[in-house]
């Protein structure tokens, strides 16, 4: 299958991107791997007719926004995001009408259509710098995680106002887990995803994004290390790593991995059936993306 994905590849003048979360074997298949928003500006980089981004739907949507003249396709379209779904752009242009007078934030990972509704656009790696560029006084609505946005406020001494929505993955991390594993490895160095509760980040040796954890596993000289994000991370990790031990934080309800399912919804057969039939197709209105647009520009300003 591999050599048959390679072919269409080549053929069809495409390349497939994949975020860390995916599946080992996605990852293997990926031209680039990395976070959602390296890959789209990957992707806008290169001259490939076609992007396959295995990852979720809002990330395949940043990707035709900053190439609008590509062809960009997902493994499956059921692979939503349960952070982007909170944050219902219809829900959200209701409630900013009691803030008119702010400046809204909105983490990469939210629809077109939200990107649409805000100022500026953040990454978990560049949110605090650009929350800090902004004045003081500046008044703030940060949407759609409640969680990167309280860590936000209280790493900057703001009061934004948050929407109420987060990363089921993320918040579903408890402190408790996160306690008996550092009782059991107690030389273990915690690093934790900004999308998780503030108990759980006060735990933490390091928080960041996934690049981030990467680089902090990379070049702290600790041989062990508790991961509080979801579990696709660890395979990059342990490459770079490979005399590094990684414990990943389970999730509670189920004790099982704590695994992305809408992540685990790329496979090598659907990425194959993807580049073979060019569907799904990622499909966005001109206006949507122009709009969309404008807030990321911003962010890349700023960053």
């Amino acid at each position: 299958m591999k050599a048959q994905i390679e072919e269409l590849k080549k053929r069809k003048n495409a390349i497939i991107l994949a975020h860390y979360y995916t599946l080992p074997e996605v990852q293997d298949l990926a031209d680039f791997v990395g976070d959602s928003l390296s890959l789209s500006k990957q992707a806008a980089e290169t001259d490939a007719d076609i992007i396959l981004f295995a990852g979720v739907n809002f990330m395949a949507e940043t990707a035709k926004i900053l190439s609008p003249n590509k062809k960009v396709l997902i493994p499956d379209i059921e692979a939503g995001c349960s952070l982007a779904d909170s944050c219902p752009a219809e829900e959200l242009a209701l409630f900013l009408q009691n803030y008119p007078d702010h400046t809204v934030l909105s983490y990469i990972n939210c629809s077109a259509k939200v990107k649409t509704l805000s100022h500026i656009i953040v990454t978990s790696g560049n949110a605090l710098k650009i929350a800090n560029s902004l004045p003081k006084n500046e008044k703030i609505v940060f949407t759609p995680d409640r969680n990167l946005g309280a860590y936000i406020n209280k790493e900057t001494g703001r009061e934004m106002v948050l929407w109420n929505g987060v990363c089921h993955v993320h918040d579903q991390l408890a402190a408790n887990e996160i306690f008996e594993l550092k009782c059991n490895y107690p030389n273990a160095k915690v690093m934790a995803h900004p999308e998780c509760k503030a108990t759980v980040l006060a735990l933490a040796d390091f928080i960041g994004s996934t690049a981030a954890m990467l680089n902090y596993a990379k070049n702290e000289p600790s041989s062990e290390f508790i991961v509080a994000t979801e579990t696709g991370i660890l395979y990059e990790m342990q490459k770079q790593n490979p005399s590094k031990t990684f414990y990943v934080a389970n999730n509670p309800e189920t004790c099982a991995c704590n695994d992305c399912q809408y992540m685990k919804l790329n496979t090598p057969e659907k990425i194959y059936n993807a580049l073979l039939t060019e569907s799904p197709e990622i499909i966005l209105d001109d206006d949507i993306m122009l709009k969309a647009l404008k807030p990321i520009q911003k962010m890349l300003a700023k960053s």
